[in-house]
């Protein structure tokens, strides 16, 4: 159950077969070339980019995250071997069941996102992705949480830096460099 310590990681779905996929078979693929630091957190929050209409630019789904593991994109969709990537490595993060957020979380001025790092207490009370956004006297903390289970699940990335981190570092770390900038913006 996401409560206000969760762990939380903002992830992209590009299109509704991924979505279908998390949802009927319980994964979520990320690239290793191009995946956050940490993957071992407890939740996914899934933003809908444009492709998906009227429903677009937003969060509306999350996820509980139930294992991680590192395998090829051809293992992971048998029915693409031909695919450029399907060689690459990838996570496969395995997921329970989608939950809908009562309120979808918009994106209001911003469309173009990466993955993030949030906390559960700042995913329950959002009603903007910008509201996820954790404030810069609280990124060490969540940083120091990311590094521990990293550790615990075995799964630290040697070229995880210690703390404390400077400020630019820090968000840059956490995904949300490009927020914070944002945050700034009048509507």
């Amino acid at each position: 159950m996401l409560d206000a310590v969760s762990l939380v990681l903002v992830a992209v779905i590009n299109n509704l077969r991924d979505l279908e996929i998390a949802r009927l078979l319980g994964w979520y693929r990320i690239p290793l070339s191009s995946a956050p630091k940490v993957v071992a957190v407890d939740y996914l929050a899934f933003y809908q980019t444009g492709a998906f209409k009227d429903e677009r630019w937003r969060i509306q789904f999350i996820a509980q995250v139930r294992g991680v593991e590192l395998t090829t994109r051809a293992e992971l969709l048998r029915d693409e071997p031909e695919h450029p990537r399907a060689r690459q490595e990838y996570y496969k993060v395995q997921l329970g069941a989608l939950e809908r957020l009562e309120q979808p979380i918009l994106a209001q001025n911003w469309k173009r996102i990466t993955f993030f790092y949030t906390t559960g207490e700042y995913l329950l009370k959002a009603k903007t992705i910008n509201d996820l956004v954790v404030n810069e006297d609280e990124r060490q903390t969540l940083w120091r949480s990311l590094r521990e289970r990293a550790s615990d699940q075995q799964a630290l990335h040697p070229d995880l830096p210690q703390y404390p981190l400077s400020a630019d570092v820090l968000a840059a770390l956490l995904g949300i460099k490009e927020l914070d900038s944002s945050r700034s913006k009048p509507d």
